[in-house]
C-alpha cells in the first residue's frame, strides 16, 4: 500500500509537470470541446455562450427527442446541434479561448461535423411543422469579446453526411483574438434563406502550425542586359588634307564670326499622378475611385493571390498622397441575401483596409463600410452586371491638414 502511495504521488507530480508544460506552449484549447451536458433542446452545452437572434432560441444538446435527433455521438455523450431557419436567422455560440490567437501566426483546428436526416420543429415564416434538413455549413471567427465577429478564420463547405466526418481548417488571424465564434449558415449565395441544421462534436485544440510563404517577396529588379559586342564607330566625313598645289603664302580670308545664341534647356514637366484614370488635381471630397482587378474567393473576404499587384498599387497611391483620409466600400452583387450581402461586403472591404494597414499606412486615415447589394452601377440581371456590381471602391473622405 505504501509503495501504491508513492507511484500515485509520483505520477501526479508528473502529471502536472506535463500539464504545465503544455501550459508554456502556443496551443490554444477550448472549454468543453466535445460539447458534454445533459441533453436538451433550446439550452447551449456548459462552456458554450449563445450568441443567437433575440426572440429565438438557443442551439441545442444533442441527441434529444424534442427534435427526433436520434444519432449517437462520436466522442462522449453529447454534442451540439445547431440550426438556420426561413426566417433568416441562424444559431451560433462563443467562448474565450485559454490564450489568444496571435496575429500573423498560423494555426490548425479540426472539428467532427454531421448533419441530421431529422430536425423537426416549426417554420417561423408558416408556423406549420417543419423538417429542417436542407444541409447548412459552420463559419469560424474570431473576436475581441463573446460573439465578436471580427474576422473570419475558416468557413466549411456544405455539410451534406449524415455520417460524422472529420474537417479540418488552418487559421491565419490578422489580430489577436481572445474569443472564438462558431456559426450555422446557409449555402451562399442564396435567394431564399431555409430550414437546415448541423452537427457538431470532438473539437481539437487551436495547434500553431508553421506558415505557408503567402506573398513572394518583392525582389528587386534584374540589372539591364549589357551586349557585349562594342559599338560601332560613328560616320564620320574625313577632313580633306591640304591641296600640296597651292601657293604656301596663299591665306584664306578669315569668315566673320557670328554668335549663334544657344537655346536654354526647357525644365520637363513632371507628369501628374493618374490612379485609376483619375488625376491628383481631380481628387476632392466624395470623389469615388472604382479599383479594378482586386478578386476574392467566392463568397469569402479572402484576397486572392491575382490581386496583390492591384492592392500594391493602391497602397503605393495612398503613400505618395499621404494627405487622403479614405473609405475603403465593399458591394456584392444582387443574388445575395441581404443579411449575408451587408456582412460580406463589409468583411471584404475590412480585409482591404487590414491589408493597406499592414503595408503601412496609418489606421486613421481607413474607414471601412459594407454597402451590401444597395448601390448596383449595373444590372444584376446578366453576367456582366452582377459581375460589375461586386466590387471595391475608395472614397474621398478628406484631406489632412499638414
Amino acid at each position: 500500500m505504501k509503495w501504491r502511495n508513492y507511484i500515485l504521488s509520483f505520477l501526479a507530480v508528473m502529471a502536472g509537470g506535463l500539464t504545465y508544460g503544455q501550459d508554456l506552449g502556443d496551443t490554444v484549447y477550448l472549454s468543453n470541446p466535445s460539447f458534454e451536458d445533459y441533453p436538451r433542446a433550446g439550452r447551449q452545452p456548459m462552456g458554450w455562450y449563445d450568441c443567437g437572434f433575440p426572440n429565438e432560441t438557443p442551439p441545442d444538446v444533442q441527441p434529444d427527442p424534442t427534435f427526433s435527433v436520434n444519432k449517437p455521438a462520436i466522442h462522449g455523450n453529447t454534442y451540439l446541434g445547431m440550426v438556420v431557419r426561413d426566417n433568416e436567422t441562424w444559431e451560433s455560440v462563443s467562448q474565450r479561448l485559454s490564450r489568444p490567437l496571435k496575429k500573423g501566426k498560423c494555426y490548425s483546428f479540426s472539428i467532427y461535423l454531421s448533419r441530421s436526416d431529422e430536425y423537426y420543429s416549426q417554420s417561423r415564416i408558416t408556423n406549420e411543422p417543419a423538417n429542417y434538413v436542407t444541409p447548412a455549413k459552420i463559419r469560424i471567427y474570431g473576436g475581441y469579446g463573446y460573439c465578436d465577429k471580427s474576422y473570419m478564420l475558416a468557413e466549411s463547405n456544405l455539410i451534406t453526411n449524415t455520417r460524422w466526418i472529420l474537417h479540418e481548417f488552418r487559421f491565419e488571424p490578422i489580430g489577436d483574438y481572445s474569443y472564438i465564434t462558431i456559426e450555422a449558415y446557409y449555402q451562399t449565395p442564396t435567394l431564399f434563406p431555409y430550414n437546415g441544421n448541423v452537427l457538431l462534436d470532438k473539437a481539437s485544440s487551436i495547434d500553431p502550425i508553421p506558415c505557408e510563404e503567402q506573398v513572394a517577396k518583392n525582389d528587386p529588379p534584374p540589372p539591364p542586359k549589357v551586349d557585349p559586342t562594342p559599338p560601332k564607330p560613328k560616320n564620320t566625313t574625313p577632313v580633306k588634307k591640304q591641296d600640296q598645289k597651292s601657293p604656301p603664302d596663299a591665306v584664306k580670308p578669315e569668315e566673320p564670326k557670328v554668335a549663334v545664341a544657344t537655346p536654354k534647356p526647357k525644365t520637363p514637366v513632371a507628369d501628374e499622378e493618374v490612379f485609376q484614370g483619375v488625376k491628383r488635381s481631380q481628387l476632392k471630397e466624395g470623389t469615388i475611385i472604382s479599383i479594378d482587378k482586386l478578386y476574392f474567393e467566392a463568397n469569402k473576404a479572402i484576397i486572392k493571390k491575382e490581386s496583390f499587384p492591384k492592392l500594391e498599387e493602391v497602397y503605393q497611391f495612398l503613400n505618395s498622397n499621404d494627405d487622403l483620409v479614405v473609405e475603403i466600400g465593399g458591394h456584392t452583387n444582387g443574388l445575395a441575401g441581404p443579411s449575408f450581402a451587408d456582412e460580406l461586403s463589409t468583411e471584404r472591404a475590412k480585409a482591404v483596409a487590414d491589408f493597406l494597414v499592414k503595408k503601412g499606412i496609418d489606421d486613421s486615415r481607413l474607414q471601412f463600410k459594407g454597402y451590401g447589394r444597395n448601390v448596383p452601377i449595373a444590372d444584376n440581371g446578366t453576367i456582366e452586371g452582377r459581375r460589375k456590381n461586386q466590387r471595391v471602391e475608395i472614397k474621398i473622405l478628406g484631406f489632412k491638414r499638414g
